[in-house]
């Protein structure tokens, strides 16, 4: 049985979250030997250090309650063969592995509700679902020995809903460095990329996927004033987003392109005029959540447009950097982006976006993770 301090699981392609990124990099700097158990995606992988070794989990695909007892009998039985004195589950999907593995071993479980897993959008107007995925959580969070989370809001929650302590708040920020390393996929940055050079650029960053607002953004297009949109990154609706931007004839301001390394975002967008975020208000989750794009653009000094919900209506209003709409409603969407591309604080936006950056750090978030896994690793 192979010995490692810390087991790390989560459902996903480790190589495009840059959550668990941050979060493996953090434990291995500190000297921890990390296993990391993921789903394989189809980004191509990069060596995270000698302390960190990944493995994959094969799980055939699907949704609900099936999906997870296929997940939790392929990570239960990849566990096996490792031996932790700390489990972690960077999902929900994986909670009950880590929970089950721990108590075989005689070690602990940690667990990052990085979502507010009963209230996704996938239940939304589901209560059986929600009941299920809440009962699921409810079994397993309690003996956590500690569970860390994204936004004030979702802590609250956690802590109100199952009686446990406040989650530990360990933000998505970014890390603090200096990008301009020559990475060749950075290199002329995004205006290079699609052949601009003084049009106002807007950019929706991340997975082009249901509720993210996407479809609304592009149907708002038609109605902003001298302005390029490019999506950056992949999803679901990427192929729908073409077929989209063709029929009202916008192929010649929207664009399209592949995601680049989490670590050279910054240095490739930092050209942008409006970073947009437009997540839609159908479940609480949405409601309580903190993107890691919104971060992305503030430490590219990049006005943000954000949805009109809790968290980032409060953050942008609070840091004043940029504005809010309603993400359900495009033309709401489309006047606000007009405001913002005539505003004359556009250039009070971007420094106030650089001075946000010096407080939401990973350097900062990453150490309120570290000081209860040390305590639990080191006493």
């Amino acid at each position: 049985m192979k010995e490692v301090d810390i087991v790390f699981a989560l459902t996903g392609d480790l190589f495009r979250n840059s959550r668990a990124l941050k979060q493996i990099g953090a434990l291995s700097a500190a000297g921890y030997t990390v296993h990391v158990l993921q789903l394989e995606g189809d980004s191509n992988p990069f060596s995270l250090g000698k302390e960190v070794e990944v493995q994959s989990v094969e799980v055939a695909s699907g949704s609900g309650p099936a999906y997870f007892n296929r997940v939790h009998r392929a990570f239960s039985k990849a566990m096996t063969s490792l031996d932790a004195r700390l489990y972690h589950a960077s999902d929900l999907y994986v909670l009950a592995a880590c929970h089950r593995a721990s108590s075989r071993n005689g070690s602990k479980y940690t667990y990052d509700a990085r979502e507010y897993y009963p209230h996704v959008a996938s239940t939304a107007g589901r209560p059986w679902a929600r009941w299920w995925w809440a009962r699921l959580e409810a079994k397993h969070i309690g003996g956590a020995s500690a569970v860390f989370t994204v936004s004030e809001s979702i802590a609250d929650a956690l802590s109100s809903d199952y009686g446990i302590d406040r989650p530990v708040l360990v933000q998505n920020y970014p890390i603090m460095r200096n990008l301009r390393s020559g990475e060749s996929e950075s290199s002329g940055g995004i205006r290079n990329a699609v052949g601009l050079e003084d049009e106002t650029l807007i950019l929706h960053l991340g997975q082009m996927k249901a509720a993210r607002g996407c479809k609304n953004l592009l149907r708002a297009m038609p109605r902003v004033r001298n302005a390029h949109l490019v999506f950056l990154g992949y999803g679901p609706l990427s192929e729908d987003l073409k077929s989209m931007a063709s029929e009202l004839d916008l192929t010649h301001r929207v664009h399209f392109l592949p995601p680049v390394k989490p670590d050279t975002i910054q240095e490739y967008i930092e050209s942008v005029d409006i970073g947009v975020t437009l997540l839609r208000d159908t479940c609480l989750n949405h409601r309580y959540a903190l993107p890691n794009k919104l971060f992305d653009y503030i430490h590219a000094g990049i006005p943000v447009l954000g949805a009109d919900l809790d968290e980032v209506n409060r953050l942008i209003e609070t840091h004043t950097i940029g504005m809010t709409a309603n993400s359900a409603h495009p033309e709401d969407i489309a006047r606000t982006l007009n405001l913002m591309v005539e505003s004359p604080q556009r250039e009070e936006w971007k420094l106030n976006s650089r001075t946000a950056a010096e407080t939401f750090r990973w350097e900062y978030a990453s150490q309120r993770m570290m000081h209860p896994v040390k305590q639990i690793l080191d006493g």
